[in-house]
């Protein structure tokens, strides 16, 4: 019998990615969606729709499928619960969740996993399972970013990095040296748009370097769940905010799509830079 991973899954590219990627490997999959947040999954595979009142059924769903390994991947929002719907298994749960749910994201995701291990489940982070996801550092097409690039890609380092101690967001967009937006939670493709839209005239020089955008994770987040991602749609945004390149932190972000990021970035002019984390050799 092959072993079912069970994907907790929700929107974006990365939960039909990881599937792909684990049917190729020798692994089964199935799905599971909380109610009001459906995953993107174009191959039709089986999936168990979930609510947060209702965990201990979630539970036996994926052990009754034979789930050993689940694996967090896409967008979820907080759902809004209703206590009077729990079922005996979530109320045992309830104090530590509560208590949790009322602060920041990260808090909330180490119960959320320590929930899932509390049930006899190994949470494996993406990039465990699809190792090709975490780039090596390093320029990743043609486009070389300039000192002026990599002096914005440093500023905007150090405001992500600020931002981690609020747990507010993992991205930042930075131009000559000016901070032009920040990543919160509509994320990062909304902040792109607020760049190309309304935050670019900012710029103190128009017909200076366009800007950088820099992703990485939260200072002390578990790398299992909510580590950055970018994509092809990345680049489209960066394009369209009229930015130099795209910066991540090396071993910190993933690229999905990574060949297409590439051809698109090359064609547009664009750089993608896995930059090390400072302090790595």
């Amino acid at each position: 019998m092959r072993p079912t991973v069970g994907i907790i899954a929700g929107k974006g590219e990365l939960p039909a990615y990881l599937a792909r990627h684990l049917c190729r490997t020798g692994r089964d999959v199935i799905f599971a969606e909380m109610d009001g947040f459906p995953a993107d999954n174009p191959d039709g595979h089986v999936s168990i729709p979930y609510r947060v009142e209702k965990l201990g059924s979630l539970f036996k769903s994926l052990k009754k499928a034979g789930v050993a390994d689940v694996v967090f991947a896409g967008a979820v929002g907080r759902p809004r619960l209703e206590p009077a719907k729990f079922d005996f298994k979530t109320m045992t749960l309830a104090p530590k969740f509560l208590s949790a749910i009322k602060g920041g994201d990260d808090g909330l995701l180490r119960v959320v996993l320590s929930i899932f291990e509390g049930e006899g489940f190994a949470v494996k982070a993406a990039h465990e399972i699809a190792p090709d996801l975490l780039p090596s550092p390093g320029v990743l097409g043609k486009v070389q970013p300039s000192e002026r690039d990599r002096k914005d890609a440093a500023r905007a380092v150090a405001i992500v990095r600020a931002l981690a101690v609020a747990d507010v967001g993992q991205g930042s967009v930075v131009a000559q040296g000016i901070a032009l937006a920040v990543e919160a939670a509509p994320g990062t493709d909304h902040m792109l748009d607020h760049v190309a839209h309304v935050a670019g005239r900012w710029r103190p020089d128009p017909n200076g370097p366009g800007g950088v955008l820099f992703k990485g994770p939260k200072a002390g987040q578990d790398r299992r769940v909510d580590l950055p991602v970018i994509g092809p749609a990345t680049i489209d945004g960066a394009l369209r905010a009229g930015l130099a390149g795209v910066a991540i932190e090396a071993g910190g972000v993933m690229v999905l799509d990574r060949q297409t990021v590439i051809e698109k970035a090359d064609a547009a002019g664009i750089f993608v830079w896995a930059r090390p984390e400072e302090g790595s050799p």
